[in-house]
């Protein structure tokens, strides 16, 4: 067991993007520590299996709060029910989130709106929102799922790497702020993983390398134990978010383009 998650044992953990892949990881693994969840997603139906699933399996209490956080307000909507149903939460993990990849004029400007809202709005508001109880108790972990698309410029996926930068730095930016009040804060930065992401995002990943949810999931347990404020899921994803360190901007952007534009407009 974490031991950084062992003292959470019988506290509650709210999950975005719960139904499947990594959010669905993240239950799964919480749930078998005896944490009590929260789990929100637009797929209610798959929520509820899972929660069925997991109360069955860990004898947890399981909240289901069926929800599309790419709308307006809908952090609020989120934040204002789980105080309705009276609990508390402990543990935060932003997870949900999309992707396109694509050229920049293929995509609607409504996806895009919907892409900003849910990767970098809804993230920043139930931060904001959940925040003070855990200051009050002086105890809470959030996680927020970055990526390695967070460490330089990517022609054809700007948005959605854009979006990742942001949350990448706010992750860490507060992290050094309550670095003294008992919340831990850690972005998770995975590369290619093992989920329906690719699908969504129409993203020809043919031929990469990638890592499996358990995966992420582990050194998201591994990060915690050794207080770090962000985690790069792999070593090979590691290794490849140093180039820009060694690389000028410049020349990551035209390999980046290079190597990006032949599968986006292969899949196009």
């Amino acid at each position: 067991m974490s031991s950084h998650l062992s003292i959470f044992k019988n506290s509650t953990a709210l999950i975005t993007g719960a139904s499947s892949g990594i959010g669905k990881g993240y239950a799964q693994k919480l749930g078998s520590l005896g944490i009590h969840l929260i789990l929100t997603a637009r797929s209610e139906q798959k929520l509820n299996e899972l929660a069925n699933e997991l109360e069955k399996k860990y004898n947890i209490q399981v909240e289901v709060i069926g929800l599309d956080l790419a709308q307006p307000h809908a952090a609020q909507k989120l934040f204002d029910e789980v105080q309705a149903r009276k609990l508390s939460v402990e543990i935060l993990i932003n997870n949900a989130g999309f992707g396109k990849w694509s050229q920049f004029l293929d995509q609607s400007a409504t996806t895009y709106n919907e892409m900003i809202m849910l990767n970098m709005n809804s993230v920043t508001s139930l931060c904001y929102l959940f925040l003070p109880q855990m200051l009050a108790s002086k105890k809470g972990i959030m996680i927020n799922i970055a990526s390695t698309a967070a460490f330089q410029p990517l022609p054809y996926i700007a948005v959605y790497g854009g979006s990742k930068s942001y949350v990448l730095n706010f992750t860490e930016g507060l992290a050094g702020e309550y670095a003294s009040s008992g919340v831990k804060l850690l972005a998770v930065c995975p590369g290619n993983t093992e989920t329906n992401f690719t699908e969504v995002a129409n993203a020809d990943t043919r031929g990469m390398k990638s890592s499996s949810v358990d995966d992420v999931v582990s050194a998201t347990l591994v990060a915690l134990d050794q207080n770090k404020t962000s985690i790069i899921v792999g070593c090979s994803n590691y290794l490849t978010a140093q180039l820009p360190r060694i690389l000028s901007r410049k020349k990551m952007l035209h390999m980046a383009e290079r190597i990006l534009r032949d599968r986006v407009l292969k899949a196009s």
